[in-house]
């Protein structure tokens, strides 16, 4: 493989313009696609095969009329009792004709004659039936929705339009600019050049944005979930300038090595482009393996991140060595520049430009400043000196970290944990502030029988059976179908939607109702799909987790021909997994230091961080070990001791890890500053796992480690070693063509 991206790096260069030429055009087409082609996206989670579904499936094909989205707008008057006057029965009366003219409304129940008024009379409930899912109500009805009681306002009322329809998708402001701000940065810090680092960063953007084009064209044949085009904008950018980086740095290296800028180039993606695509196709095989839960959001949201991965794979190592061709040499800091340009080494060895004469990289030019006095080959040979009281601490604190996951509970997110101010917030505080938590996570109850006689014998059992049930506060009255064959009840419980005592009720409910003869009772609602679908990823997690551990053990056992370093990486990983759980849970669960990262409300996490973090985690945890290992491996393959080998690999890895790790830091850390409580989770928890996984677990605990192991590290049965294939990351292939390329000089 580095032999054949050698070669496309040197041709991407030679064709720099028709390369760049193409890759515009590329951008332009999608963007164009993306414009006439995108379809809306999903607020909603659907988990095909559950009862909730079912039940929704079945209101859709027998009482259509109740399978829209629903609407509560809760209204406060201005004292208590008010609501029991005229004047205030006016108010509301003429509050529920103006909801139910509103566009794609159904109808609109008026309270005061269903008692959905509180005890103090102040507070009441006006239920609003849309004619279609929530994810089909158009942004014109939504905003008339909510802007619904103009006129009760008016007169000192508080009317609060809130449930499912409000949902909508996130938006991306301002603030996230600041991570890649500080990305362009640290690309300065680390370059020192300006030429070098708005490369890196404009290549890293024309990548995400084709990315994110192609994937806008294709949403309006495929459902995106809102949130998949966050995280696919979140890991296009930090993957893209990462990848972007590490070519960079090698080029930059092969120059001060005194190689010319097309050599240099070939040879940079020949070595560090073919770790960007093992780390880009561990990646997308992560992301694309979430379909093995059968979790259809889940998959879309995989494949969509997966797919803007992908494209910063091919742009890295196609159009970065195109503009690195335009840059020539001026991608090194004006001090560094003056190293020869005559195509020869700093050994005086030649290296042409053409096709022959190509010898192997040459020693580091005498003038440089000596590598092994660097931050990196410091900090390594004190790890290796004190590799076992590093294990331990790093192990004991990793593990402190990691104590809050066994407290983790998942749920779809809901208006209690909404950013404050927003209109879900609003009307959701409201209703509990006049008629409790309970009201704010009602469940709905499908009675479907063959006949209507069977469904009217039915609903007095179901009816029964609901309010003896521990934790029920009220059962409504029956729904009916025109054809008498379904029927829907509401339930509304004691507690709020993501309390456990809920998710109890939500069991007893079914259990119960299973013994009902001749007749299907469904419990469905927002709240029994979100109970759903956290348990269904619950389930799968620990399955996806299995699979994701031997993957990473067979891939590093294919690149390092190693059975230690494979276990010691995929415990590593485990490592991070769980302490980023901890810290995660302590802060967005149980609300320590919330108030840090802008959290209004804790709870529960979204029900899908925990499995899609692992598949993201788990590439970027590869990615970091590749670059730093394959290193070591290659110089103890070349005569090294092993301690050397693993200063040696630190040394030269350390400056480029630790800048891409920030980079990725900066990207995913953009996004706790959006008020979009999903979001925030989501860029905070992969921030942080970045964070541990590459300054704790692979630039320190791995040293130690692998300083420990010492040459068994590097053991693999010749069985074992004969039947693997060769993939050839560190470009041994690759060495090998050139020496045999290299003439024999006299």
């Amino acid at each position: 493989m580095a032999t054949l991206l050698y070669r496309l790096g040197r041709g991407a260069l030679r064709r720099r313009r028709l390369v760049v030429a193409l890759w515009l055009v590329v951008l332009v087409a999608a963007g164009l696609a993306a414009a006439t082609l995108r379809g809306p996206t999903a607020s909603n989670f659907t988990m095909p095969g559950t009862e909730s579904q079912r039940a929704l499936d079945l209101l859709a094909d027998q009482f259509p009329a109740a399978s829209g989205a629903t609407g509560t707008i809760t209204v406060k008057a201005p004292a208590d009792g008010q609501l029991a006057t005229p004047q205030g029965q006016a108010v509301v009366q003429e509050l529920v004709q103006e909801a139910s003219t509103l566009p794609g409304v159904v109808g609109a129940v008026n309270p005061l004659q269903v008692g959905a008024v509180s005890p103090n009379g102040r507070y009441a409930l006006v239920q609003v039936q849309f004619a279609t899912g929530g994810d089909d109500v158009t942004d014109e009805q939504r905003t008339a929705y909510e802007e619904v009681g103009a006129t009760a306002r008016a007169q000192g009322w508080q009317v609060a339009p809130g449930g499912e329809v409000l949902g909508g998708e996130p938006e991306i402001g301002s603030t996230e600019a600041l991570g890649v701000l500080v990305a362009a940065i640290v690309l300065i810090i680390t370059f020192g050049s300006l030429v070098a680092a708005g490369m890196t960063m404009l290549n890293a953007l024309i990548g995400v944005g084709a990315g994110m084009a192609g994937l806008f064209a294709l949403s309006g044949a495929v459902q995106l979930t809102s949130t998949a085009p966050i995280l696919a904008l979140m890991l296009g950018l930090a993957v893209g300038i990462d990848y972007s980086l590490f070519i960079t740095s090698r080029h930059r290296q092969n120059l001060l090595d005194g190689l010319s800028p097309e050599e240099a180039v070939g040879r940079a993606v020949g070595t560090a482009g073919s770790a960007v695509v093992f780390a880009g196709a561990t990646v997308v095989i992560a992301l694309a393996g979430l379909a093995v839960v059968d979790i259809p959001f889940l998959t879309v949201m995989g494949l969509a991140a997966a797919g803007t991965v992908t494209v910063a794979v091919l742009v890295a190592i196609t159009l970065q060595p195109a503009l690195l061709g335009f840059a020539g040499r001026r991608v090194l800091p004006r001090r560094l520049r003056s190293v020869p340009t005559d195509g020869t080494a700093a050994d005086g060895t030649a290296t042409d430009e053409d096709d022959s004469d190509v010898t192997d990289r040459p020693a580091a030019t005498p003038t440089r400043t000596d590598e092994r006095n660097r931050f990196g080959f410091r900090w390594a040979r004190l790890i290796t000196r004190f590799r076992v009281p590093v294990i331990l601490v790093g192990l004991l604190g990793l593990g402190l970290l990691a104590l809050p996951t066994p407290d983790m509970r998942l749920a779809l997110p809901g208006a209690a944990t909404a950013a404050v101010g927003s209109p879900a917030r609003v009307a959701n505080d409201l209703t509990v502030e006049g008629f409790g938590p309970g009201f704010t996570g009602r469940l709905a109850v499908v009675v479907a029988g063959d006949s209507p006689q069977a469904t009217s014998a039915a609903v007095p059992q179901v009816t029964a059976l609901l309010q003896r049930t521990e934790n029920v506060l009220a059962v409504a009255p029956p729904q009916l179908s025109p054809d008498g064959r379904t029927a829907l009840l509401g339930v509304v419980p004691k507690t709020g939607p993501t309390d456990e005592a809920t998710e109890t009720l939500v069991h007893d409910i079914r259990g119960a109702a299973s013994g009902i003869p001749d007749a299907d009772v469904l419990l469905t609602g927002v709240t029994a799909i979100g109970i759903d679908v956290s348990e269904k990823l619950s389930d799968a997690l620990p399955i996806y987790l299995l699979l994701v551990v031997g993957l990473s053990v067979l891939l590093l056992m294919l690149v390092f021909r190693s059975l230690l370093v494979p276990i010691k990486a995929a415990l590593g990983f485990l490592l991070t997994v769980a302490a980023t759980f901890g810290i995660t849970v302590a802060v967005f669960q149980q609300g320590h230091l919330a108030d840090l990262v802008g959290l209004d409300t804790p709870g529960p996490l979204i029900s899908f961080l925990p499995i899609l973090l692992i598949g993201i985690l788990f590439g970027l945890a590869m990615d970091y070990e590749v670059f730093l290992v394959s290193r070591m491996r290659e110089d103890f393959v070349h005569g090294e001791t092993a301690r050397q080998a693993t200063i040696s690999g630190m040394g030269h890895g350390a400056r480029v890890v630790t800048a891409a790790a920030l980079i990725m830091i900066s990207v995913f850390g953009g996004f706790v500053f959006l008020e979009d409580p999903v979001i925030k989770s989501m860029g905070f928890a992969l921030a942080i796992g970045v964070a541990i996984d590459a300054f704790v677990v692979r630039m320190t605990i791995v040293p130690a480690v692998m300083s420990l192991l010492g040459d068994r590290a590097w053991w693999l049965p010749r069985w074992l070693n004969r039947a693997l294939p060769n993939v050839d990351i560190e470009g041994e292939g690759l060495r090998t063509h050139l020496e045999d390329r290299t003439p024999t000089h006299v």
